[in-house]
């Protein structure tokens, strides 16, 4: 009987790997573009993007009038909002699954360079179906825009292109401020070749100046902002009171996202580094080691100063891990049979957008039921309502207690009904001695006020808990 062989990469059409993986990762992100709208539920870093992006487009401004994000996000949503009268996030949705596309295509990209073909396709099939990369493709925030952008610059590194590196290292900076910590492999790669390094530090400046140019004309207000939004990740953020310490939160994150594969990636990265130091190169190999374990160690040391330990700040390490995995040519078919755990997340992560949001739900029973001119106080991760409102600031490490979370002050003021969601609500009482005065707050609603209306996840609903209280 005729043993069939399957093809091995090296002797595929060069567009086939590619082709490939770009569509099993359109299949895990399209699925979502529609979860929540027209709300921003999906992410609340949407609103403050999208809308700002609408108004570029519209007042034919170029400054979104807002630094703690750099300007490139914004630019590339605007011509998306052109034709909608109010900010489409569905619109700027579609941008971001494409922006998530490129970097599936350019993970490939930077394998193959590194490492070849083989490496190329476990580089690639890591971004596709990476639970952090799913997630964060389908909404329109910054991260895996700088993701994307810090995987060209390091494939064109890896390929001896500097020059044209530093472009895109300083687009990727422009993405999100952290970007420019690929500087760092730009410099070792550049180390003795002070022309070259030279002008690829200008064409980089150039590249962030001429796609964020507010930030630099205003560049002491974006500092300010910059200074901020930093203070606030090292101080944490609400949820993570109780979190492992910051190198374990982060490779915990890393395991969520790409499960057993992720040891195999840092098994890549740690025979890269022996290689360096033992100085056993073929010089295209070393370049690609050298590139490619600087940035995993310089990013992994930035996450190690932040207390706030969100998933998608591991996201520029997953095209990384993913090259260095595909390292060892022997290892690919374990790789790439490791994979299918994050496939198995993604697709139930993919089934869950699928179905209603418990706030869209929300939402429309308060419209036929709450009069107009009601006035209601609303927590943070509510959908925006017909009827007035009061909105209650977000908890969290950094903040000070919002004044407004007390029945009594709220009565005064003559609000009539609190919405609230347990998106906030679960993970202040998860902190409670953290949160005396939120916690309060929160038990006097079930005490104190009546609840009108509630709605949990299950069935054909997801999201967190709804509930509204009558004062």
């Amino acid at each position: 009987m005729r043993r069939i062989r399957l093809p091995e990469p090296d002797r595929l059409p060069r567009w086939a790997a590619p082709a490939a993986l770009v569509a099993l990762a359109a299949a895990l992100r399209l699925p979502g573009l529609d979860y929540g709208l027209p709300f921003a539920l999906r992410s609340p870093d949407e609103r403050s993007i999208v809308p700002r992006a609408w108004a570029m487009a519209h007042d034919v401004r170029l400054d979104p009038g807002w630094y703690d994000y750099p300007s490139l996000l914004f630019a590339l949503v605007a011509p998306a909002q052109a034709p909608f009268a109010e900010p489409s996030y569905g619109a700027a949705r579609l941008v971001a699954i494409a922006i998530g596309l490129l970097g599936v295509a350019a993970a490939w990209w930077l394998g193959r360079a590194a490492y070849g073909a083989a490496a190329g396709v476990v580089a690639g099939a890591a971004c596709a179906v990476a639970t952090v990369h799913v997630a964060y493709s389908g909404v329109a925030v910054t991260d895996v825009l700088l993701t994307t952008l810090a995987t060209v610059s390091l494939a064109l590194l890896v390929g001896g292109r500097l020059e044209w590196a530093a472009v895109a290292a300083g687009l990727a900076a422009s993405a999100k401020y952290p970007g420019a910590l690929l500087v760092v492999p730009l410099a070792l790669a550049g180390w003795r070749q002070w022309r070259r390094l030279a002008v690829a530090s200008a064409l980089a400046a150039a590249a962030f100046a001429a796609t964020s140019p507010f930030v630099v004309l205003h560049a002491g207000e974006a500092w300010a902002d910059l200074r901020r939004v930093q203070r606030l990740a090292e101080d944490g953020w609400l949820g993570f009171e109780h979190d492992h310490p910051t190198p374990v939160a982060f490779a915990d994150r890393l395991w969520e996202s790409l499960g057993p594969f992720a040891l195999v990636g840092v098994a890549g990265a740690a025979l890269g580094l022996a290689a360096l130091v033992l100085k056993q190169h073929k010089v295209s190999s070393r370049r690609a080691d050298l590139a490619l374990v600087a940035f995993g160690l310089v990013w992994f040391g930035h996450l190690l100063t932040l207390d706030a330990h969100f998933d998608r700040y591991v996201l520029p390490l997953v095209p990384v891990l993913g090259a260095l995995a595909g390292r060892v040519r022997p290892l690919v078919p374990l790789s790439l049979a490791l994979l299918l755990v994050p496939l198995a997340w993604s697709a139930r992560d993919a089934y869950e957008l699928t179905k209603t949001d418990t706030r869209v739900v929300a939402h429309r029973w308060i419209a036929d039921n709450v009069p107009a001119a009601a006035l209601v106080a609303s927590d943070p991760s509510t959908p925006p309502l017909e009827q007035r409102t009061l909105a209650l600031d977000l908890p969290g490490p950094g903040f000070e207690p919002d004044p407004e979370r007390d029945l009594a002050r709220l009565r005064r003021k003559g609000v009539d009904y609190v919405l609230v969601t347990g998106a906030v609500t679960d993970r202040v009482l998860a902190a409670a001695a953290r949160y005396p005065a939120e916690t309060r707050f929160y038990r006097a609603l079930e005490t104190d006020a009546r609840r009108v209306f509630r709605v949990d996840p299950g069935g054909d609903l997801a999201g967190p808990w709804v509930a509204l209280y009558r004062l």
